[in-house]
């Protein structure tokens, strides 16, 4: 039997924990944005983060680009301690190799420098090539995330370029420095539905031909599954279901994953499927808070939900959920 050979774990992450303080006070008013989140990520894979705004998809994100601190946890990076990495190789190697693609391409992109400048410099800051060699590199790049004729739009301003467009430029200023892992936080959610097709088919063709994992950050469990190979469902900071993406988009378990999944159009239908949960607002989690997470606006919600933090329970080989009533 030919061995199948696993891609190397590049970023792994066990058991984080991030709080916030809620007022004016530091300590003893906390709000838990990231409640005890687990998942590997490997070479040349996608993981897609799902959830609604709030659920601490991005807060993750953020502390894996050390915008933010961890309150909790380990980070690894390749096979390392972060702070052990860090410490060996450097801040700005560790931001070359982690690079995130952020939701808004208009706000990513500076008005007063050409685009030239935005995908040039980093290739500067990080010493990826001499002076004279840099303009070719960024023609390269320009036409690899599809923008051509390359050299006329390296001479324009971004507010000469759609809302597509940008967001390939900042593709390019991303993969300028040949980094091994991207975030992508919502990168499509601001495009016209008609470009959303072509951006994630962009970043697909970089995982696959090029080899660098993505982290997509969605509130779309549909795309997820169209570009990511596993997924997580997080509802306010907690890790929900994971596993698979075929078998997570497929067959949830969870009432929330499920919850999400009736939210998506069907071909052929008017409208949308009932939505199978209570109103109600997301709540506000904090390190005392007890019980589901999900528990106010979950149809099968019993006493033990509001009580009780549900263990993760095994669906099939590489899929899990936390809650007390599965859907078997």
């Amino acid at each position: 039997m030919q061995q199948v050979n696993t891609p190397e774990v590049i970023l792994s992450v066990k058991n984080l924990v991030k709080d916030f303080p809620l007022g004016q006070s530091m300590k003893s008013n906390l709000m838990r944005a990231v409640n005890d989140v687990s998942f590997e990520l490997r070479k040349g894979e996608a993981l897609a983060i799902v959830g609604e705004s709030g659920s601490g998809k991005s807060t993750g994100a953020r502390i894996l680009t050390r915008i933010y601190d961890k309150t909790a946890g380990e980070v690894s990076f390749k096979g390392q301690p972060l702070a052990d990495y860090i410490k060996e190789n450097g801040e700005l190697e560790y931001a070359r190799q982690v690079q995130m693609i952020f939701q808004d391409p208009f706000g990513s992109l500076n008005p007063v420098h050409t685009i030239y400048h935005h995908i040039a410099r980093p290739l500067q800051i990080h010493k990826r090539a001499e002076n004279a060699a840099i303009p070719k590199l960024v023609y390269e790049l320009l036409e690899l995330v599809g923008l051509s004729p390359a050299k006329e739009t390296a001479e324009k301003y971004p507010h000469e370029l759609s809302g597509g467009q940008r967001q390939r430029v900042a593709i390019a200023r991303a993969i300028a420095v040949d980094p091994e892992v991207i975030l992508a936080d919502e990168p499509i959610s601001m495009l016209d539905v008609s470009v959303r097709l072509g951006i994630l088919n962009l970043m697909a063709d970089l995982k696959d031909k090029h080899g660098i994992s993505f982290m997509y950050i969605t509130h779309d469990i549909a795309t997820a599954r169209y570009f990511a190979e596993k997924t997580a469902v997080m509802y306010v900071g907690h890790m929900v279901e994971w596993g698979d993406s075929d078998s997570v988009t497929q067959n949830p378990q969870h009432p929330y994953s499920q919850l999400l999944l009736s939210a998506v159009p069907e071909v052929g239908k008017a409208g949308r499927r009932e939505l199978q949960a209570k109103k109600g607002e997301i709540p506000l989690w904090k390190p005392s808070s007890v019980g589901c997470p999900f528990a106010a606006r979950c149809l099968k919600a019993t006493e033990q939900c509001t009580h009780s933090l549900p263990e993760a329970t095994q669906i099939a080989e590489n899929h899990f959920a936390r809650c007390h009533h599965l859907a078997g």
